[in-house]
């Protein structure tokens, strides 16, 4: 058994049916749908499904001789038109696990699918992602096919060519060799030591002459004494010994000069230090003011995994749903580290995996259907966050 994602036109896969995104009535759509119908044949295909299929609600399928393909079968998935999210997804499901049945009925050992329904009809293509490899790893926990998931368009083949260069550059630099940390001039205040740094790559740090007051008082670091601070990127971290006094960190705000907003950002950081991976996902997507459905629907998280973490302050996550929890709130580098620390977890530069997602990280690129094609490049299974 087998399941691959791969980026090709469905219907030059030489496979021995491919899945089509097909309409209720007998009539072409838009997509793949037409891709489909031109390449087996146009005519030849519609006719056959006039006269020998009719009508086929969503979410139910149906299998046709491949015509002019490679193909020897077309199944046929009436893909739903994205209405509510729980209704559509359980209808995508049913096109995944119907098709999967119906091949498995006519002895098809290789099948190729598209993202169903991710199209013309609406539904979010990572959601799609999520439903696809839910179903068809179900199925291959117990039955044996080659099983590929097929993307293809313009904009994503291009993506990918831009991303798999810089990867592999980065994983050339990454892998294994340990990384030092960056070196950054800290001063430790009272209990805590706070740390700033700049937006863009800010060279050695080093001991020379200090900062104008007004950009965070004497903070030994090389910079342009003209160069602002982003506030955004002010970080506190906790030092080994004992925990700030509670109203100790406004003092020190107050002490070492920091503007209104920096210190503002900086003490709210303060106020979240002992927060758990449930209480720090959360604040971190309400700061970002993010909807909880984007973040979960846009990395993979199933609504009753996202649920479960987000009402129990305690629960602890597996690793792989961690990170793609980081790709869904749309953390940098140093926010997911902050984040998965909290459940226990690093990002290893001798793990795969972490090196992958380390990159996106850094890199800002929240895809997650991206990473998954990323990690098949690398001979990794494809992405299942689920607790």
């Amino acid at each position: 058994m087998s399941l691959k994602i791969i980026r090709n036109d469905i219907t030059k896969m030489n496979t021995e049916a491919i899945v089509n995104t097909a309409n209720e009535k007998p009539m072409v759509g838009a997509g793949c749908d037409t891709a489909v119908y031109n390449a087996a044949g146009y005519d030849e295909l519609l006719n056959y499904r006039k006269e020998n299929i009719g009508t086929v609600k969503e979410g139910d399928v149906f299998i046709t001789p491949g015509f002019n393909l490679s193909a020897k079968y077309i199944i046929h998935a009436v893909s739903p038109r994205f209405t509510t999210e729980d209704e559509t997804e359980k209808l995508v499901r049913d096109c995944y696990r119907k098709s999967l049945e119906l091949a498995k009925k006519n002895n098809i050992k290789s099948i190729a699918f598209p993202l169903i329904a991710t199209g013309s009809y609406g539904f979010p293509k990572e959601a799609g992602l999520r439903a696809a490899l839910d179903e068809i790893n179900k199925f291959l926990l117990k039955d044996d096919m080659e099983v590929y998931i097929v993307a293809f368009d313009s904009e994503s083949t291009t993506l990918s060519a831009k991303i798999s260069a810089r990867l592999e550059e980065y994983i050339d630099e990454n892998y294994v060799e340990e990384k030092t940390d960056e070196e950054y001039s800290e001063r430790f205040l009272g209990n805590a030591a706070y740390s700033i740094r700049r937006k863009e790559p800010a060279g050695d740090f080093a001991e020379s002459k200090p900062l104008k007051k007004e950009h965070g008082h004497k903070l030994g670091r090389k910079a342009k004494e003209s160069e602002p601070f982003y506030a955004g990127e002010i970080l506190a971290d906790v030092c080994e010994a004992e925990p700030c006094e509670k109203g100790k960190g406004e003092d020190l705000l107050d002490d070492y000069g920091l503007t209104d907003v920096a210190a503002a950002k900086l003490k709210k950081r303060i106020e979240h230090l002992s927060d758990t991976f449930s209480e720090y996902l959360m604040f971190l997507i309400s700061e970002k003011n993010l909807e909880n459905p984007d973040v979960y629907n846009s990395c993979c998280v199933d609504k009753k995994t996202f649920s479960k973490i987000k009402n129990n302050p305690d629960y602890h996550p597996k690793k792989i749903t961690a990170l793609c929890l980081c790709i869904g709130a749309r953390l940098n580098l140093d926010q997911a580290k902050d984040l998965l620390s909290r459940a226990g977890y690093a990002l290893s530069p001798s793990d795969m995996t972490d090196v992958i997602f380390s990159f996106f990280l850094e890199n800002e690129i929240y895809d997650i259907y991206e990473i998954d094609f990323q990690r098949e490049r690398y001979g990794l299974p494809p992405l299942i966050p689920e607790d």
